[in-house]
């Protein structure tokens, strides 16, 4: 049983004071304490959460419950606090999984990156707590915060696809989604080879799993028996974290390139893209666009 709601700080004080000596010497990441009392674990985070789990989380709960009436006039509603819970950890994979994802495919500027990630339930509770979530959803800022974080804890591989090496693979039978199975399937083989114990590998689905194969009859090393799932990066947390890890280097990447150049780099491919773009063929010409730029997007022929 588990029992996650939130405490106000008068009651986080006497909470401390009574679980001081149950304190456990390590503690998850962004929590205050650890402690085990009997068969029921508490975990106080950060956020001001507090976690029971147990055969007897309940009964270890209900003091707290009690004492949130008593001294704050807080009625809290826990079967409606844990089904807020129980509904977003119903919508992620409860095992663990391997997982990739992409970024950059749709930016004019800058690689396309690609990563995929091992994540087992020992790391679940630290990566909800950090709010791990599909990379879109988050802005740059929290990206660039977290990642790091992220990337000490849980196992990754990331293959960056350079510009010029894409403008050189790049072709009608070469496409985009074939460039990118390879690059996911190059990713998932070495998280793969590392012999973790997982229950399912999944790919954030950009195109049908017989395409997928298609593209990689000719691949060896090949990553088979793959989950293909639509925006699993909101219901698989090893591919929320490939998002968030394809999307931290991919941010740093543009940095790199945008001090080189001394011009801000734009996201995306919209008309600010375009501007940018004519600049740089005027500043540095079209053999640096196809250093920095994927060449076959319709940028290109707007420049002219």
């Amino acid at each position: 049983m588990t029992i996650v709601f939130k405490i106000s700080d008068n009651v986080k004080e006497k909470v401390m004071l009574y679980y001081k000596d149950l304190f456990k010497e390590k503690t998850p990441p962004y929590a205050v304490f650890q402690a085990q009392d009997a068969d029921t674990t508490i975990t106080l985070y950060e956020s001001g959460k507090i976690m029971f789990q147990g055969v007897s989380a309940d009964v270890d709960a209900n003091v707290w419950l009690e004492l949130e009436k008593k001294l704050n006039n807080r009625q809290i509603d826990v079967e409606s606090a844990n089904h807020d819970v129980k509904k977003t950890e119903a919508s992620k994979l409860d095992v663990a999984t391997i997982g990739s994802d992409e970024v950059g495919t749709g930016d004019f500027f800058g690689p396309i990156v690609v990563t995929a990630t091992f994540t087992s339930p020992a790391n679940f509770a630290f990566l909800e707590e950090l709010g791990v979530r599909d990379s879109k959803k988050i802005d740059d800022a929290k990206i660039l915060a977290i990642a790091p974080e992220i990337m000490k804890k849980i196992p990754y591989a990331t293959i960056i696809l350079d510009n010029v090496t894409y403008n050189q693979k790049y072709s009608k039978n070469n496409n985009m989604n074939k460039l990118k199975a390879i690059l996911h399937n190059k990713a998932l083989y070495e998280i793969k080879s590392k012999n973790y114990s997982y229950a399912k590998i999944v790919v954030d689905e950009f195109c049908s799993k017989e395409k997928y194969y298609e593209y990689l009859k000719d691949t060896t090393p090949l990553v088979e028996h793959i989950t293909f799932m639509t925006k699993a990066e909101d219901k698989v947390l090893s591919v929320a974290c490939a998002s968030i890890i394809s999307r931290y280097t991919f941010l740093k990447k543009m940095d790199e390139l945008s001090d080189s150049l001394h011009i801000p780099l734009p996201k995306g491919a919209g008309p600010n893209v375009d501007e940018v773009a004519k600049e740089i063929k005027e500043k540095y010409g079209m053999k640096k666009l196809n250093e920095i730029a994927k060449m076959n997007f319709s940028n290109t022929k707007r420049l002219n």
